[in-house]
């Protein structure tokens, strides 16, 4: 008995120091991390380098070898025009937007040294989220375009609703077959438990200033008054998100598309909701041939929670292995 309460005892001070330590780092804020940059045109030829090493026989492997580093001392030796470079980012997209932050500092630092012969390639993936987010989102990527670099996304899986908000921005958006493209609409749903309170005998009290300073409530019984402006203010933010598609892509029929209704690529192609059949990958690599190809990444430092539950997740694993 006494070990179980000094067990339960330990397990309470373990779980109040998670806590206590749970509350400082996010009272810190977030931490800005740091930008990295990758030469892709390395890459793909290290790719390539390692197949040939596997597949051909050595003799052939160590000529193309040597043509290689040959080629490589020649241009070091000869001057080369410059080359065209290709700056890619990727963003990957949940309810609220949350790395908009993260592609801010990308493009500020894209900006910082990009020119008008120098082109951006936003690999993007999204369903859609918030308003505010995604709009932050799109006006970071107008920042781009506004400054005459050539915009592209390329969507392999999915842009729907805020991330079709951002995908439009772009000066040429590709798609591959089978992504899903639109849902130009906005959605509202608030779950009301009011009759369950009334049930169990449970009063709910709310007291607000100004006549829609909440228009729907999840407690509160709801008036016909309330529902109504609540549809008014989802009407308003739907003709906002289809004037910005509409100024954004002016080849688009808005009141055909703007159905709250999502396409894979192929009818979007037809919609003209994109411009191209292509996925990301065989863009990136037909861009290699005759660009400098560079992705930039932020790289976040990982909170001391986010530390702890990375270590207990990995003890798991061991721990279900060895089971």
């Amino acid at each position: 008995m006494f070990l179980a309460r000094l067990l339960t005892i330990a397990g309470i001070i373990v779980v109040l120091a998670l806590i206590l330590f749970f509350l400082v780092s996010q009272s810190r804020g977030p931490d800005e991390g740091h930008i990295e940059i990758k030469n892709l045109n390395q890459k793909y030829e290290q790719l390539g380098l390692m197949l040939k090493s596997a597949i051909l026989p050595k003799k052939q492997l160590k000529k193309d070898l040597k043509a290689i580093k040959k080629e490589h001392k020649a241009r070091e030796k000869r001057p080369e025009p410059e080359r065209k470079r290709l700056f890619v980012i990727r963003f990957h997209g949940d309810i609220r937007a949350s790395d908009a932050g993260s592609l801010a500092e990308l493009i500020t630092a894209l900006l910082m040294i990009a020119n008008k012969d120098d082109a951006a390639l936003l690999i993007l993936e999204s369903a859609g989220g918030t308003v505010h987010g995604y709009g932050y989102a799109a006006s970071q990527l107008t920042r781009i375009r506004d400054r005459g670099i050539h915009l592209t996304v390329a969507v392999d899986k999915v842009a729907a609703s805020g991330g079709y908000m951002m995908a439009c921005v772009a000066n040429r958006i590709i798609a591959a077959p089978f992504a899903i493209i639109g849902s130009i609409g906005v959605l509202g749903q608030v779950p009301n438990f009011n009759r369950l309170l009334k049930k169990h005998d449970i009063d709910f009290e709310q007291i607000a200033a100004g006549e829609y300073k909440r228009t729907l409530s999840m407690f509160g019984e709801n008036t016909a008054e309330g529902r109504e402006k609540f549809r008014q203010e989802l009407e308003e933010a739907h003709d906002l998100f289809k004037r910005f598609v509409k100024d954004n892509r002016k080849q688009v029929d808005i009141d055909a598309i703007a159905t709250g209704e999502h396409w894979y690529g192929s009818r979007a192609l037809e919609l003209q909701l994109i411009d191209e059949l292509k996925t990301s990958e065989d863009y990136l690599t037909r861009a290699a041939s005759d660009h400098d190809v560079y992705e930039l990444v932020h790289q976040r430092k990982k909170r001391f929670t986010e530390k702890l539950l990375s270590s207990f997740t990995r003890i798991s694993d061991m721990l279900h292995g060895h089971g």
